[in-house]
């Protein structure tokens, strides 16, 4: 009996409680003296870093990162046409991965009611190592769906058993006359944002990680 040449895809995917949760905030400030803007930009900013300092040497914080200030002007229009006075800009942003999901909460609630302080966004992650762990495992679980995948077509033809040929990322493997067109599906770490609006501060929900792996494979079947 000839051999027969099976090509399946295999999915897996997991959901993972988040290790961190990631604050992006930024100081923003406008005015007619570009020193002034500059200066309280700074201060504001220096503010949020000794923050964010203090969390992390409590263990709140795993690191931080701050922005250099970014500063610009520009003659704004009013709505007659005409030019107004030059206005100057500043932006400084801030990164913080916490650790201690209470102390996030605190301390955005804190700095959302600051004048000239925005918070960008709050999301979720895993840590380098745990998610290096992760993306292995859903990969591995991703073959074994291939595999499985194959030993039932392989059953259903009455065949025994199938030996693999090629395993590769979805879009890596050749196909007959070297077509590999298509869509090319990859390893995914996703998390949503979880910020809710409540009284009396910000409500945190923390959202899974989901980690997703594709693999393409090709087996022959016996």
């Amino acid at each position: 009996m000839s051999e027969v040449t099976i090509t399946v895809r295999g999915n897996h995917e997991a959901r993972i409680a988040p290790e961190l949760g990631v604050a992006r905030v930024s100081v923003r400030l406008d005015g007619p003296e570009r020193a002034a803007v500059v200066a309280e930009s700074t201060a504001l900013a220096m503010t949020l870093r000794e923050e964010m300092q203090a969390h992390q040497d409590a263990g709140a914080i795993a690191e931080w990162s701050s922005d250099r200030v970014s500063v610009w002007s520009d003659r704004p229009w009013s709505q007659d046409g005409t030019q107004l006075p030059l206005v100057h800009h500043a932006s400084i942003g801030a990164r913080a991965e916490f650790t201690d999901f209470s102390a996030l909460s605190d301390w955005v609630t804190r700095i959302a009611d600051r004048e000239g302080i925005t918070v960008e966004s709050v999301g979720w992650a895993l840590t380098p190592e745990r998610a290096r762990l992760a993306e292995r495992d859903v990969a591995g679980g991703a073959v074994r769906v291939a595999v499985e995948r194959a030993e039932a077509y392989a059953l259903a033809i009455g065949r025994t058993g199938v030996e693999p040929l090629e395993i590769a990322d979805v879009g890596l493997l050749g196909r007959p006359g070297g077509d590999e067109s298509g869509p090319q599906p990859r390893m995914m770490v996703m998390a949503r944002d979880g910020i809710g609006h409540g009284e009396p501060g910000l409500q945190f929900e923390p959202q899974p990680i989901v980690v997703t792996a594709a693999v393409e494979a090709r087996f022959t079947a016996r």
